[in-house]
């Protein structure tokens, strides 16, 4: 059937049009890029052809044939961008008219047809000036040859110098052979000296608020896109979303120098994600401004290739904000944007994930450890709590909470889980380690929902309440059990020293559930170095200098006051043995329940030996969770193996009681 493209539907988008919505036909579409699949195409209004570039979101529309070669398309969203000197239409919608069709017309590039058109109007313009500029005055009535239009002049009294009637050319693909108006002039006594005609240059559209920048100090607003049509083709963009997780400032050194940078991840109405990330003088703008839960609008960023190693988000596409970027608060709320968008899968599905890969996951809290303080490689320490999550797979997956969400939400659902109530967590961007199993671990993106009002929480709400605590379940995190510390295992004593633990070259790490014996009190302490070495303190031995001040002699310092640290040996026993172990600072005031300075004191300034001993022996026989590191060392010429208490915990008894039940279940399962 006979089908007509838009007239000037090329030259009227170049002039900045973005509400034509023409039809044009695709001559050719080619493939670019590797990393990103993305395609571009060359459109034709059957008289010029411009290239084109496909939003990623219509690849789709290539890959099913929908658009092909010869397609007659209709461009429903759409911008014109200048891209190094070249000006490109970038597509963001289109609806397919007639899949296949011959080609229409005969189409130039826009450029050529330009040029074409350029030469021919030089011509004209030369040979018209010639033409006007060798006229002479005449009376009305008479013919100029060169003139194609008519022009009555009338002077009643004053002479005419200078006369410039305007020509207009309407054909500027034709030269113009002659130029013939009909000149009529009623000159009344003075003679006409000189006529410089001005010819009217070729047609140029509006200036266009799009390509021309700002018009009179201000700028047209610039048009709210989704974020999955954003693209680095598109001059200006603005886009609505709410943010969802923010990043913490961090700081950073490198070749360039100091400097510090935090991000924050935007989710809009359409389900689009993309991160945001700020540097240096932007922070300081921007990060007190932007919070969670609040939707902005957004413009004036540039886009750039996202990190996929720190960017779990499903975007290849990365804002970076510049000094110009505006963030504007929304001030009403829009309910079109959804709080949060998850990708649940079932805890099963970690067992066969990559290590490193990000995770949604929902479940049951079954089991909380307290958190436990961990000395990171730099040297500063962190903490780290263990939970246990079941969801409705039948599996179960320890999930390790560092920093500050083992004092916010950690302790929150330790709380919960100690007082008999098993609350619904989601997981947002958990990442999974394949350490010694599978498991997954908090980053600094990650988000947790306790008891959230989504529908996939009631379900695993109702299906535990009506029989999924009951149900055996399996974890996928090897090594270890419920109510256990990640890369640990319970082990009673005597298992301790037959399995030889701490032979080998790095420390082994066991949980046993044993009480205290003993305690040596002869040398329970020492006096330590309070001096700091960087960020860490000195804690080495000082001695008393002959002026009763103290001396450390790694800083090769004196001092007034001291520092007073645990050195504690207990005897620790179960119902299968007993050992020697070794307490130091923290653990030691988690046993004694007092500060090392303050039993000191007790012991040596007041001589309160009666009361000293109260203390001591009321801490016999309770029964404690110990984290042990077993490491064998040299003692003089002989290895013996030392056991370290890393932490010890008073025992709870509800989580001792599920974790005793689910060895039994286990046990009935196999």
């Amino acid at each position: 059937m006979p089908v007509n493209l838009t007239p000037n539907a090329i030259a009227t988008i170049n002039g900045g049009d973005v509400n034509l919505k023409p039809l044009v036909q695709v001559l050719d579409i080619k493939q670019m890029g590797s990393a990103q699949e993305r395609f571009r195409l060359l459109v034709s209004d059957s008289v010029l052809t411009q290239h084109a570039m496909l939003g990623t979101q219509l690849n789709d529309r290539v890959k099913t044939g929908l658009v092909k070669k010869g397609s007659v398309i209709q461009l429903i969203d759409y911008i014109c961008s200048q891209v190094q000197k070249r000006k490109i239409i970038v597509v963001l919608n289109l609806e397919t008219i007639i899949p296949d069709c011959e080609i229409i017309g005969n189409p130039k590039m826009v450029s050529d047809a330009l040029t074409q058109k350029a030469l021919p109007n030089t011509n004209s313009m030369q040979s018209s000036t010639v033409g006007y500029n060798n006229l002479s005055s005449q009376s009305h009535g008479s013919n100029m040859h060169g003139i194609s239009s008519a022009l009555s002049t009338q002077n009643h009294g004053g002479n005419m110098q200078s006369f410039r009637p305007t020509s207009s050319n309407q054909n500027q693909g034709s030269k113009m052979q002659s130029f013939q108006p009909a000149l009529g002039a009623q000159n009344y006594g003075d003679d006409v000296q000189s006529f410089r005609p001005t010819v009217q240059p070729p047609y140029q559209p509006p200036p266009s608020y799009r390509n021309h920048g700002a018009v009179m100090k201000n700028e047209a607003p610039a048009r709210i896109i989704p974020i999955s049509a954003l693209n680095p083709y598109q001059g200006r963009w603005a886009i609505k979303a709410r943010i969802t997780a923010k990043g913490d400032l961090r700081r950073y050194n490198n070749a360039r120098g100091d400097g510090k940078v935090f991000s924050f991840d935007l989710l809009d109405s359409d389900g689009g994600e993309i991160r945001v990330t700020c540097f240096n003088a932007v922070v300081d703008r921007f990060y007190d401004v932007v919070e969670v839960g609040k939707v902005y609008l957004i413009s004036k960023g540039s886009l750039k290739p996202a990190q996929k190693n720190f960017n779990h988000l499903k975007n290849d596409w990365e804002i970076f904000l510049e000094a110009t970027s505006t963030v504007d608060l929304c001030p009403e709320e829009d309910g079109s944007i959804p709080q949060q968008q998850f990708s649940f899968k079932p805890i099963s599905e970690i067992e066969i994930a990559e290590n490193n890969s990000i995770f949604d996951v929902i479940g049951v809290v079954i089991s909380v450890n307290p958190s436990v303080p961990i000395l990171r490689k730099n040297g500063m320490e962190t903490q780290r709590r263990i939970l246990n999550l079941k969801d409705r797979s039948g599996w179960t997956v320890e999930l390790t909470l560092w920093g500050d969400f083992c004092n916010k939400e950690g302790q929150k659902l330790q709380e919960m889980v100690d007082s008999g109530f098993f609350p619904i967590l989601a997981v947002k961007a958990g990442k999974v380690s394949d350490f010694n199993g599978k498991s997954l671990g908090t980053i600094s993106s990650t988000q947790l929902f306790i008891n959230p009002d989504i529908p996939e929480a009631h379900a695993a709400k109702d299906w535990f309440d009506r029989g999924g605590r009951d149900v055996a379940s399996m974890s996928i995190s090897k090594d270890i059990v419920q109510g256990g510390p990640k890369n640990e295992v319970r082990k009673t004593v005597s298992q301790v020293k037959l399995e030889g633990l701490g032979r080998s070259d790095k420390p082994d790490w066991a949980t046993v559930r044993a009480s205290i014996s003993f305690i040596k009190t002869d040398t329970f302490c020492y006096t330590a170095c309070p001096l700091m070495i960087g960020d860490r303190q000195c804690n080495k031995k000082v001695t008393r200098s002959g002026n009763s001040r103290w001396q450390c002699d790694r800083c090769n310092q004196e001092f007034d006051d001291c520092d007073y640290r645990y050195l504690l040996q207990v005897q620790i026993q179960d119902h299968t043995g007993l050992t020697w172990a070794t307490a130091f600072q923290e653990s030691g005031e988690e046993i004694l329940g007092y500060p090392a300075k303050e039993l000191y004191f007790l012991k040596y300034e007041s001589n309160d030996d009666t009361r000293f001993a109260d203390i001591i022996r009321s801490r016999l026989f309770y029964q404690y969770l110990f984290k042990l590191k077993i490491k064998e060392e040299m003692y003089g010429d002989e290895r013996r193996v030392k056991i370290t208490i890393f932490k010890a915990d008073k025992v709870s008894y509800s989580s001792e009681s599920r974790y005793m039940l689910d060895l039994i279940s286990k046990v009935r399962t196999y």
